[in-house]
């Protein structure tokens, strides 16, 4: 079966679907891989490192029975995709309804990696996980580079610095990776989640859990929290206005899938944090989990430094890629036969579940209902 590695075109995206390490993994059990010039120097991967592990650097990667990417399609790069050709990538289904139309429209079957079913079996294609991994690694140097304070307590001839006090807002795998990283950095960490099922992980990793009485065991599908009611929203904001005056940065991670970030940190509880502070939110996408959040951008306000990063895995795109062509890998291995011809099984979990555009229909529960909600044009560039 012969898998195309187009070159990403997105602004920012500088990781590429799959890795020389992977792809000689793949040749090795006759799969052709097919890497358009230069998809992996953003990584700094050559394309020598490729055909050294066994690819074809060249034309054909669009045409391949199966396509692999990492940012969903431009309409540029869908119409050069065959009818009834494989596409493998983050395609927003519940945030991007143009390109879901758009790969309906051109009969390509779509293969979603933030929809795939969050299940045993496919842990090891759980691309939202490795990349939030690294966002909540990188959030936590991101936050070290505005803070005019050291992580670490440091004893020094000329006194006893104390600690960074960090925050993490939010205990899924990019909190509870920022988590990790703050208390590697020597900072004394506290973890706020509304599942309350999470405090015993947040502990393990040495930091405290943050308990607050708003919106306490709010569990939901999949492992994520659900959506708090609006007098939970109110009162939960009120706890952490007076919460987080104490700490020197707060980085938050919190996210409802397809539904605009929770507001948790209100205008004024930015205010109360003491001058030189710093706020790194994950959810600016989404819109953001504080109220005077600039997606994308830094911002300074009451003396707080607000940084909202968008896509922040592309900027570890080496190590970003390495984990995600192995999460492509391992969805791969679930599209093949035993002979390694491509063999769609729908009844299979992970291949209906992932699925997202099929036959010419929207087939993903989800993907429908954002189409039918959003009007046609604009999500597309």
């Amino acid at each position: 079966m012969k898998v195309g590695v187009p070159k990403e075109s997105v602004a920012g995206e500088r990781r590429v679907a799959l890795v020389p390490e992977v792809v000689r993994k793949m040749a090795a059990k006759d799969f052709e891989v097919v890497v358009e010039p230069g998809a992996g120097e953003p990584a700094a991967l050559l394309d020598s490192a490729y055909t050294d592990a066994g690819a074809t650097v060249g034309d054909g990667a669009w045409t391949a029975e199966v396509v692999a990417k990492v940012a969903a399609p431009t309409s540029e790069e869908i119409a050069k995709l065959g009818r009834d050709s494989v596409l493998i990538g983050f395609l927003g289904p519940l945030t991007q309804p143009d390109t879901t139309r758009a790969l309906a429209d051109g009969g390509v079957t779509a293969f979603a990696m933030e929809a795939i079913p969050r299940i045993s079996r496919a842990q090891s294609m759980d691309a939202l996980s490795s990349q939030s991994n690294v966002a909540g690694y990188k959030s936590v140097l991101l936050a070290s580079e505005h803070m005019g304070r050291f992580y670490p307590m440091l004893m020094t001839a000329a006194g006893t610095i104390p600690p960074a006090k960090v925050l993490v807002l939010g205990a899924g795998v990019a909190g509870l990776q920022a988590i990790a990283t703050a208390r590697r950095l020597g900072a004394q960490v506290s973890g706020y989640d509304v599942r309350s099922a999470v405090a015993e992980q947040v502990e393990s990793l040495g930091a405290k859990f943050l308990a607050l009485e708003a919106g306490k065991g709010a569990e939901g599908e999949g492992g994520y929290a659900r959506e708090l009611t609006d007098e939970e929203k109110a009162a939960q904001q009120s706890e952490l206005t007076e919460a987080i005056k104490g700490f020197d940065v707060v980085i938050t991670t919190a996210l409802v899938p397809g539904r605009p970030a929770p507001r948790l940190i209100a205008a004024g509880a930015v205010e109360g944090m003491r001058p030189g502070s710093v706020i790194v939110d994950l959810a600016g996408e989404s819109g953001g989990n504080c109220e005077l959040t600039e997606p994308g951008q830094v911002v300074v306000k009451h003396d707080v430094t607000i940084v909202s990063p968008l896509n922040l895995a592309a900027t570890m795109p080496e190590h970003a890629s390495s984990l995600y062509a192995r999460n492509v890998q391992s969805l791969l291995g679930v599209l093949v036969d035993d002979e390694g011809a491509l063999h769609l099984d729908f009844d299979d979990e992970i291949v209906a579940g992932a699925c997202i555009t099929r036959d010419g229909e929207i087939v993903h529960e989800g993907a429908r209902k954002a189409t039918e909600a959003a009007p046609a044009g604009g999500d597309r560039s």
